[in-house]
């Protein structure tokens, strides 16, 4: 990527990021980024359109600027990264809807993601790549900001100051949304001391010396279970049932992560393959591999992964077990 976009109001400071977020009406976009923590600044306005003067709420609402009704959100990366950030915003959006979210219709409604810098775009790119997979008709904009300006004074804050004002995002979607985003952030990883008495031996083997249970053995190769897969040597959520499939590689096969972050890819050469590792992004745990036009995935894509690298959790049992926060996911 060359150049950044225009935004007036905006120095970065060391030690923050930057992302723009188009998702419907900025009231509700600004509230569910300044819920998440981490996020240091939230501002709407307006980003992307024709013209470079301030535009007003009023020209913007008439449809023919190309503005989107936008929310600048700066955030620290040693706190929440950007994965966590659009993770979040993926489960308040309909991504399936062309100028419109909610009960609001119109061009500055349309959904759209936008960055100012290289690791952004890279970050970007990635996660609307896995998402795009998902639906049949994906209609989020995503590339480099081109400009934004601030919103009017009146909409800064505008559901702190006015807490029952209107939203297309329902408040308690916007908590449950950064309660996840806040359980995601307590996963540490263990010792080795630690993962030698916790785990046996062949998941020890499997998870720290990247080793390959048999095929049709695993625990989970065939399960169909409503739940979450956890990483077995910190507990964090990596996979759902909704994302697994049936295949016949005799390993447990998924169509993509729980959230594009929650996994790390690294380049495999051993055993005279070119393959792409996958493993757990606390953990730094060995759990498989990715590989892609697999004709027996949903997707394409098949996350070829070991039984011995996961622990499931089913969903009757999320709750007592510390995992409600992650109830929601297997609604979307």
């Amino acid at each position: 990527m060359t150049g950044q976009g225009f935004d007036g109001t905006y120095t970065k400071q060391t030690g923050n990021e930057v992302i723009y977020l188009a998702g419907g009406c900025f009231w509700g976009m600004e509230k569910l980024a300044q819920s998440l923590p981490g996020v240091v600044d939230a501002v709407s306005g307006y980003a992307n359109g024709d013209g470079e003067k301030q535009p007003t709420y009023q020209l913007v609402c008439t449809g023919g600027t190309g503005f989107k009704e936008t929310v600048r959100v700066v955030y620290d990366p040693s706190v929440i990264t950007l994965p966590r950030i659009l993770q979040a915003y993926f489960l308040v959006i309909d991504p399936t809807v062309a100028n419109r979210q909610g009960n609001d219709s119109g061009s500055q409604y349309q959904t759209g993601i936008y960055y100012n810098d290289t690791a952004s775009e890279e970050t970007v790119e990635r996660i609307v790549a896995t998402e795009a997979k998902k639906y049949d008709t994906f209609a989020v904009e995503h590339g480099p900001l081109i400009n934004f300006y601030d919103a009017e004074a009146y909409h800064q804050d505008y559901l702190e100051k006015n807490p029952g004002g209107y939203c297309h995002i329902p408040a308690h979607e916007i908590r449950d949304v950064a309660a996840l985003i806040q359980a995601e952030q307590s996963y540490q990883k263990p010792t080795q001391e630690q993962l030698k008495k916790s785990l046996s031996a062949q998941q020890y083997d499997v998870t720290q010396n990247a080793a390959t249970e048999r095929a049709f053995t695993g625990e989970y190769w065939d399960m169909d279970e409503e739940g979450i897969y956890v990483d077995v040597t910190t507990g964090e959520p990596l996979f759902r049932s909704v994302d697994k499939y049936e295949g016949s590689c005799g390993w447990p096969s998924f169509t993509a992560p729980i959230y594009e972050g929650a996994v790390r890819y690294l380049t495999d050469s051993s055993y005279g393959m070119d393959r792409t590792e996958v493993k757990s992004d606390v953990g730094d745990a060995h759990l498989g591999h990715v590989f892609e036009d697999d004709p027996e995935s949903p997707n394409g894509t098949r996350y070829c992964i070991n039984s011995a690298s996961l622990r499931f959790v089913p969903k009757a049992e999320m709750e007592a077990q510390g995992y409600g926060a992650y109830l929601i996911l297997l609604e979307k």
